[in-house]
């Protein structure tokens, strides 16, 4: 599997926001950073996890961690994905899945029993000193995972 090792210091990148700003994670540093990476805005499985994401924002606001979405959507998509559910935080669009490639979040994957290359489910959580705390690879259950996120991160700090 491609991608950051726990432990290892997290790929910097900046990218567009819904906005249209730039969103730099080394100006993130200091706190933690949930990084989760997403096939497309409004589908079933991505509305879940950001919905989950969105519920749990005041208790992974008291960690004062950063919770950022990625897909390879357009800013447009994700300002009326973000409107639609009142997200409290960024979406940040990688039309060119640089930042996924990156993070082993983009690459083959089995979709309805055939092998396809897409963007893979994933997240990382990052520490405030910018190092890859824990790194899930493929996420499985979209509605559940920001449960199991909380929770590691109730263990960091």
């Amino acid at each position: 599997m491609s991608g950051p090792r726990e432990g290892a210091p997290a790929p910097d990148f900046t990218l567009p926001d819904a906005s249209g700003r730039p969103f730099a994670l080394k100006a993130q540093r200091g706190r933690p950073v949930v990084v989760y990476f997403y096939p497309r805005d409004d589908t079933p499985g991505c509305t879940k996890e950001a919905c989950g994401f969105a519920r749990l924002q005041a208790a992974f606001k008291k960690h004062r961690a950063v919770i950022v979405g990625i897909s390879p959507d357009t800013p447009e998509s994700h300002r009326r994905f973000i409107d639609k559910y009142r997200l409290p935080f960024d979406l940040l669009s990688d039309p060119d899945k640089r930042v996924m490639r990156a993070y082993g979040a983009f690459g083959e994957k089995v979709l309805y029993g055939k092998t396809v290359l897409g963007v893979i489910r994933s997240s990382v959580l990052i520490d405030a000193e910018g190092r890859v705390h824990k790194h899930w690879r493929r996420v499985s259950n979209a509605a559940t995972h920001p449960d199991g996120v909380l929770k590691v991160l109730d263990g960091l700090t």
